[in-house]
């Protein structure tokens, strides 16, 4: 799972980067402009954080949640590529530093020039889609969490015991551990 924290980690910073620079005409001459990650997309820093809380449930979860959870992690993955290369040429959001610069709805960018950050951003979803299908080829076998803390009547709890005496504290303490309520009249 190192392979989807690297690529959420990755994206995530990504997208605070300048994806885009130009420059644009104003009365007091040439304004540069630049367009980071989020402004151009906001899609792949959000998709990262999605991908990195799939990462700590991919263990938490069991059989069938393990595959969906899995498959959220491949397609943020999928979705951080194709939005981050979607992202690379667009000047959408330099045009828009542009009217913001000159208080001109129309104004004009020029001199365009895009960093490597999008691309970076598309490495790290391609990233992460290779742990989400690393995870849902073999996810099954992985080891699950224990289920010493379901309550009883789930599927894996203790049989019922008889309930702790008052006057013995590590009765007490011995039930809170099975995840029993002392206090609770039998």
């Amino acid at each position: 799972m190192f392979l989807g924290a690297a690529g959420a980690a990755l994206a995530l910073v990504a997208g605070g980067r300048p994806w885009g620079e130009a420059v644009t005409s104003a009365a007091q001459g040439a304004v540069p402009l630049t367009a980071q990650g989020r402004d151009v997309t906001g899609i792949p820093a959000a998709l990262a954080v999605v991908a990195l809380a799939s990462l700590v449930a991919v263990f938490a979860v069991r059989r069938s949640g393990r595959t969906a959870v899995a498959a959220v992690m491949a397609l943020c993955g999928a979705a951080i590529v194709v939005t981050s290369v979607l992202g690379a040429t667009d000047t959408s959001a330099l045009e828009a530093e542009a009217a913001a610069a000159t208080g001109l709805a129309g104004a004009g960018v020029r001199e365009v020039a895009h960093t490597v950050w999008p691309w970076a951003s598309a490495a790290g979803g391609v990233l992460l889609l290779a742990a989400g299908l690393l995870a849902l080829r073999h996810g099954r076998h992985w080891p699950a969490m224990s289920g010493r803390y379901e309550r009883p009547g789930q599927a894996g709890a203790t049989a019922r015991r008889a309930p702790a005496d008052p006057d013995r504290p590590e009765e007490i303490w011995k039930a809170l551990d099975r995840g029993e309520d002392p206090t609770r009249d039998a």
